[in-house]
């Protein structure tokens, strides 16, 4: 039998909490494993069934990162809607199509995409389908507790709106533009998009960033005092740098970067390198400075 509702995902981030000292980069990738994932059924209660499990936990960085989820939805199942005060989530689907609702508004998109759940909001996420959906879930908050408040809504049957009344972001390779002027690492041809910016989100979580290595291309080292970041693998092989550690990765691998250590990327195999990457900073202090700097960089509105 599946743990029902919120007890596994409180087991996991009780896990994913506990403290210990940094293993080795090869150990601190979190690599999606079919096999290890648990079934969880009427997940606030929501509608069916799902599988998934953590790829990264709170331990993972010392910034307000929570976890990364990753899973599938099964058919006819979902997330019901539910609030968070504390921190904010992210829910992905990387193919498919699901239904998303924030605040009751609820619309069918197609992967990939990803809608964020602002603190404060209530979200969830079913699948209309009659196939499983690949699905991640990024949490952050304002420290590292998890909080929610369950509506008792499955969020079946809603009445969609054709445009949604929500902000979403698109992982679309079309959508991406050459890289030099937004990163100055960047070398051999990536290609790169800011798909939601600092004043999306309200806790210390600062960006999201859709990135393309074709063959041949790097991202140079490079480290942030104040700025975390995960690196999450799309499509593709390549290798990363942390420090003085290199560990080979794939499609499904999420690599934590935490304050002050450097890192490179380098795309090897036959595909281009895809990435997701989620920047969270030290702190709200630190992230207005990042903020502040970034908006500096751009050219001046007419």
């Amino acid at each position: 039998m599946g743990m029902p509702r919120m007890g596994l995902i409180a087991a996991l981030i009780a896990f994913g909490a506990a403290a210990h000292a940094a293993p080795p980069l090869a150990q601190r990738i979190g690599r999606a494993d079919p096999g290890g994932m648990r079934v969880a059924t009427g997940v606030h209660g929501g509608a069916g069934s799902m599988r998934f499990g953590p790829l990264l936990g709170a331990h993972a960085l010392s910034t307000n990162l929570l976890f990364v989820h990753r899973g599938t939805i099964a058919p006819g199942s979902g997330i019901g809607q539910h609030f968070h005060n504390d921190c904010e989530e992210m829910f992905v689907i990387l193919d498919g199509e699901a239904e998303f609702t924030i605040d009751g508004r609820t619309s069918r998109l197609a992967g990939p995409v990803g809608v964020p759940d602002r603190m404060g909001h209530a979200h969830g996420i079913y699948n209309p389908t009659d196939r499983p959906l690949q699905w991640l879930n990024i949490n952050v908050g304002m420290t590292k507790s998890y909080d929610n408040f369950d509506l008792g809504d499955p969020r079946t049957g809603a009445t969609l709106d054709p445009v949604p009344q929500f902000i979403t972001m698109r992982l679309d390779r079309s959508l991406l533009n050459p890289a030099a002027a937004n990163l100055p690492d960047a070398a051999g041809g990536v290609l790169y998009r800011r798909a939601l910016g600092p004043t999306v989100f309200s806790t210390p979580w600062s960006y999201v960033d859709h990135i393309l290595l074709p063959a041949g291309a790097t991202l140079e080292r490079r480290a942030q005092a104040d700025m975390s970041e995960v690196y999450y693998v799309i499509s593709g092989t390549g290798e990363v740098a942390l420090d003085e550690e290199t560990a080979p990765v794939g499609a499904g691998d999420a690599v934590p970067v935490d304050l002050g250590e450097a890192r490179a990327i380098r795309q090897t195999g036959s595909q281009p390198l895809e990435l997701m990457v989620i920047g969270v900073a030290r702190d709200l202090a630190a992230k207005a400075r990042y903020r502040a700097e970034t908006e500096a960089r751009l050219p001046p509105r007419r």
